[in-house]
C-alpha cells in the first residue's frame, strides 16, 4: 500500500475523481450516528470553558465587572496596529491549543463509522504525541495567516475583502486534519497535501466546503439550541471526502514517518 505523501504525489500528477453523492449520502450515515453524543459534548465542555472564561476575566477584573468587559469585547472595533497583532497571536495560540480536540470529532466520526465505541476520553486522543505537534503547528500556521491577513485589511477598513481571503484560506486547508490524524503526515506536509486535494477537484471540494457550512448553521433556525446537533455535520462530510479519496487499508497501512520533526 503506497504512502499518503506517495498518493498525493501521484494525485498531483494523474487528478483524482470523486463521487459527490457517494461522499454527502456517506456523510449523512455518519452524522446520525454521532450527532447526539457530539451535542452532549459540546453542551457540556462550552459550559466548562464559559465557567472557565469567567472565572479568569473576574479574577482579572474582579467578577462585578466581567459582563460588561466581554460586552465592551463583543463591539465593533477599528483595531490598532497593535491590537490587531495582540489578537492575532492571541487568538491562534488559543485556537491551535483547541485543535486536537477538535480533531476529536474526527476519532468520533470513524469510530462511528467502524461501529466502534467511543469514549469521551477519546476526544483527548489528539492531545497524545505524535498528533499534537502537528495538529498545533499546522494550526498555528493557518490561524496566524489568516488572522493576519483579516486584522490588517479590517484596521484598512476592508472588512468584506478581509471575510473572502478568510474563507478561501479556509478552503484550500479543508484536508489538513484529516491528512495528519488519518494519513500520517507532518504539519506542513499536510498544508501542502490539503492545497493539492482542493486545486485537484476544485468544483466538487468547494460545493461540498459550502454544504458543510450550511449544514452545520441550520440549526441556528432551531432556536439556536439546533446548532448544537449540527455543528459536526461539516466533521462528517469532511471525513467522507477525505475516504472518499483515500482508503480505510491506507489509513492503517500508513507508514509516514511522523513525529520524526516538529513539522
Amino acid at each position: 500500500m503506497k504512502s499518503t505523501l506517495a498518493q498525493i504525489e501521484n494525485i498531483k500528477n494523474n487528478g483524482y475523481t470523486i463521487d459527490f453523492s457517494r461522499v454527502f449520502d456517506h456523510a449523512i450515515e455518519n452524522f446520525k450516528k454521532i450527532t447526539l453524543y457530539s451535542a452532549l459534548i459540546i453542551l457540556v465542555f462550552s459550559f466548562i470553558i464559559g465557567i472557565a472564561a469567567l472565572g479568569v476575566l473576574g479574577y482579572i477584573y474582579g467578577l462585578e465587572n466581567a459582563p460588561k468587559v466581554i460586552e465592551e469585547s463583543l463591539k465593533p472595533s477599528k483595531l490598532t496596529l497593535e491590537d490587531a497583532l495582540i489578537s492575532t497571536i492571541g487568538i491562534s495560540l488559543l485556537t491551535a491549543l483547541f485543535a486536537p480536540f477538535g480533531a476529536g470529532f474526527f476519532k468520533m466520526a470513524d469510530s462511528a463509522d467502524r461501529d466502534e465505541e467511543f469514549k469521551v476520553s477519546n476526544m483527548f486522543s489528539y492531545y497524545k504525541a505524535p498528533y499534537f505537534a502537528q495538529l498545533f503547528t499546522a494550526t498555528l500556521i493557518i490561524t496566524i495567516v489568516n488572522n493576519a491577513i483579516a486584522n490588517t485589511l479590517e484596521s484598512a477598513g476592508f472588512v468584506l475583502i478581509g471575510v473572502t481571503i478568510s474563507i478561501f484560506i479556509n478552503f484550500f486547508m479543508y484536508f489538513t486534519v484529516p491528512l495528519i490524524i488519518f494519513g500520517n503526515l507532518k504539519a506542513l506536509d499536510a498544508i501542502k497535501g490539503s492545497i493539492t486535494l482542493v486545486t485537484k477537484n476544485p468544483l466538487i471540494i468547494f460545493g461540498l466546503f459550502i454544504i458543510g457550512i450550511l449544514g452545520s448553521v441550520i440549526g441556528v433556525f432551531a432556536c439556536v439550541v439546533g446548532l448544537l446537533f449540527t455543528m459536526v455535520f461539516n466533521t462528517s462530510l469532511i471525513y467522507a471526502a477525505y475516504f472518499g479519496i483515500f482508503s480505510k487499508e491506507q489509513e492503517e497501512d500508513s507508514i509516514d514517518t511522523i513525529g520524526q520533526s516538529d513539522l
